[in-house]
């Protein structure tokens, strides 16, 4: 995607709200990993996704500062509820101020710690997980919410062309690359769900659970 065209399609989708405005550039002033923020057109299109799959509870692996949360929550009915895990314990007071600015404030419950340790005590199933955490788990993270996931439910893993490092493999694959390439593989051969990867900023990954085994 050049920046042109993504300029055009900036310039014919819903605009960007107060409070994700204020995340995106507080993320780009505050923190040394801004690249990390979904940003808007990612943004709305997770919001797009809960709208159209109506997720009583959504489970985000990866906080980071909190803008995917809270652009999923934009598109949460009023009754559901969305959980988010961070393990940067440095993060958390950055990104509860920027949940207590947000409508939905009271929909979003953030977790700080470690994924493998939080989830289980959550309880429940949830209709929607976001995995946007470290791409050197993202199988171990795979195999810890998929039972957690109903069928007809929906997983979606970000950043799974890995700046097209996917295609393009280096002479020397890093742990985060090999993590990621283990996971589309992982995902293509389990034929519990159908899947497909859309092109759009660093790769997005939707899988849909249609049986159990």
């Amino acid at each position: 995607m050049t920046e042109q065209l993504e300029d055009y399609i900036l310039a014919h989708i819903d605009k960007e709200g107060d409070v994700l405005r204020l995340v995106n550039r507080d993320t780009h002033v505050y923190n040394l990993r801004p690249r990390m923020c979904s940003g808007h057109l990612q943004g709305k299109l997770l919001k797009m996704f809960v709208r159209m799959i109506k997720p009583r509870r959504v489970l985000e692996l990866g906080t980071f500062t909190g803008y995917s949360a809270l652009a999923m929550a934009e598109g949460l009915a009023e009754d559901a509820e969305l959980h988010t895990v961070e393990i940067d314990d440095e993060l958390e007071d950055f990104i509860c101020e920027h949940f207590e600015a947000s409508p939905r404030r009271e929909q979003i419950h953030l977790h700080i710690g470690d994924a493998a340790m939080v989830v289980p005590q959550l309880g429940g199933q949830f209709d929607l997980v976001f995995i946007d955490a470290n791409k050197r788990n993202y199988c171990d993270y795979y195999h810890l919410v998929m039972p957690l996931v109903p069928v007809g439910g929906f997983i979606i893993a970000d950043n799974t062309l890995w700046d097209g490092k996917v295609a393009n493999l280096p002479q020397k694959i890093d742990s985060q690359t090999a993590g990621i390439l283990a996971f589309n593989d992982l995902v293509a051969n389990d034929d519990r769900v159908e899947k497909v990867i859309i092109p759009i900023r660093d790769g997005l990954t939707v899988i849909h659970k249609i049986k159990n085994s």
